[in-house]
């Protein structure tokens, strides 16, 4: 992506690699190309706030101020509660930088095993017991078999959707959507095996352990001949094997799945994997050490009031993770965020976060291709980058990171702490049509223990039920409001359909106004 900026303001998005060379060429999906507004919205949090006292209001302050004002309360419930009484809690958004020291922050500092990352789904037990490589969009784009198991690419995942049609139509690759949703990408596909809601993990089983078929065929309501027909296909294939899996499967299928390789592939085959995860650095975040099976954000919000007693959020929960009145039962609770969402509404302090536009660091994509990203414009107003607001904060703790606010500097602890990072640097990431891959651990291991958690969680399932016979439309979760995109206005009119003016005789300028609750089917004739 190149940002292209006047004034302190970014004023638009583009493709950085005109030359089509680079990971994505000319391709952007829309929130990357015209999702950018929300950077310099009216609506960012302008400077720290504190609330002084439960039910009141926050209180704009100085930095200095704030962050002595958090010290002091952490500090007092980790002396009276323990250190485990205090959480830390990630984004998937963050860079790299910033969750590596905010886990450096809770594990060195805090002393605390309280500590998670607000992803929609864990990869970790995944990535602990991976037995093949991650695949690139190149190797998706010359695959010869192509296995997806739940999530939605073409929806949450674009580019890995592009690649996917591109190697079924120009490369003449075999597609197999095991899915309980007639997804769009089933238009592409040699074989769409359609599964009851929450069954995929019955297919996995299956795959694993041919033994299953009749168990994961009566659970998934299919035919048993369509999992052997699956399982032939992947072993005959000669060429590359890519499995594609979204958070439909649990630990249990993902260790399983990560171990696929060696069961399903023959001589002449390539068995690659790549997840489907839902945020720009949701790989990153379980590299730096913040995303672990034990360690959820539904978990931490469980034992609010009882174990937990303050937490430390940088970024937000989503909606789904925040049970009702979790966070009003703590004692403290500090937020570092671009804007004012349903957590902050909670929170004793409020930090001004920087977006990605005005920070320097680097992301990990679902590929474990790790890419820079460069400051583009200043911070606004007060805002601070994630890791040096972190870095601040236990500076006034009283231990010192030593980073002399360089994300260089962070970035090269990370090449000596994180193995699959190893011998990284800044200029080594300078060329993007060089990209470079994390070298995550790939080795046979045996995952008997989740194999058998798997067949007991798939006996669990009902042998009932009706599959689902709708289409999904086009959008419907790529324009789906979120805490950024809600700062876009053109976001809303996508979300809603996009209805049709009532007028066309007016200037294009004033066709349209931008209402969250317009709705398609409020248009007549529509």
């Amino acid at each position: 992506m190149s940002l292209g900026s006047r004034g302190g303001e970014l004023k638009r998005v583009v493709a950085r690699d005109r030359y089509v060379n680079g990971l994505n060429g000319e391709f952007l999906c829309v929130k990357g190309r015209f999702g950018h507004p929300f950077v310099n919205h009216e609506d960012r949090i302008k400077t720290p706030l504190i609330r002084y006292k439960k039910g009141g209001k926050l209180i704009p302050a100085t930095w200095d101020e704030a962050i002595r004002h958090v010290a002091e309360r952490l500090d007092a419930v980790a002396n009276e509660h323990g250190r485990n009484a205090v959480g830390v809690v990630g984004s998937p958004r963050l860079t790299n930088e910033s969750l590596y020291v905010l886990h450096k922050f809770a594990t060195e500092l805090v002393g605390t095993s309280s500590y998670a990352v607000t992803d929609a789904f864990s990869l970790s037990s995944f990535f602990r017991d991976l037995g093949s490589p991650l695949a690139s969009h190149r190797d998706i784009r010359y695959s010869k078999t192509i296995v997806v198991i739940g999530g939605e690419p073409e929806e949450l995942q674009p580019l890995t959707g592009k690649q996917i049609r591109q190697a079924v139509r120009n490369g003449g690759a075999k597609l197999v959507i095991v899915n309980s949703v007639r997804i769009r990408l089933v238009e592409q596909a040699s074989q769409f095996v359609h599964v009851r809601p929450g069954s995929e993990e019955a297919v996995v089983l299956a795959l694993a352990d041919k033994s299953f078929d009749s168990l994961a065929a009566e659970k998934a309501g299919i035919e048993a001949d369509e999992l052997s027909s699956l399982r032939d296909l992947i072993t005959n294939t000669s060429g590359d094997v890519v499995f594609m899996f979204g958070g439909e499967l649990g630990a249990d299928a993902q260790s399983t799945v990560a171990q696929l390789g060696a069961k399903l592939t023959n001589e002449g085959t390539r068995f690659l994997l790549h997840p489907l995860p839902l945020f720009n650095n949701s790989v990153g975040a379980i590299d730096m050490g913040m995303q672990e099976t034990n360690n959820t954000p539904g978990l931490l919000l469980a034992t609010v009031g009882s174990e937990i007693r303050a937490l430390y959020v940088a970024g937000s929960f989503l909606p789904q993770q925040v049970q009702s009145n979790a966070l009003s039962g703590l004692d403290f609770l500090v937020v570092q965020e671009l804007f004012h969402t349903d957590t902050t509404t909670h929170a004793d302090v409020v930090l001004p976060a920087a977006s990605y536009a005005e920070v320097d660091g680097t992301f990990t994509n679902n590929d474990g291709f790790v890419q820079r990203v460069r400051q583009s414009i200043q911070p606004l107003h007060q805002s601070k980058p994630d890791w040096v607001i972190t870095a601040q904060l236990a500076k006034e703790l009283g231990v010192d990171f030593g980073f002399e606010m360089s994300a260089s500097a962070v970035f090269r602890e990370i090449s000596e702490k994180v193995p699959a990072y190893s011998g990284m640097r800044y200029p080594l990431l300078k060329d993007e049509t060089k990209p470079v891959q994390a070298k995550h651990h790939v080795e046979a291991k045996d995952v008997g223990a989740a194999l058998n958690g798997l067949r007991e969680r798939v006996e669990g399932l009902s042998s009932t039920g009706d599959k689902l016979n709708r289409s999904v439309s086009v959008g419907h979760e790529l324009f789906k409001i979120g805490t950024l995109t809600d700062k876009v206005p053109q976001f809303h009119l996508l979300a809603s359909g996009n209805p049709r003016p009532e007028t066309t005789r007016v200037s294009p300028l004033y066709q349209i106004t931008v209402d969250a609750n317009l709705k398609q089917a409020s248009v007549a004739g529509d």
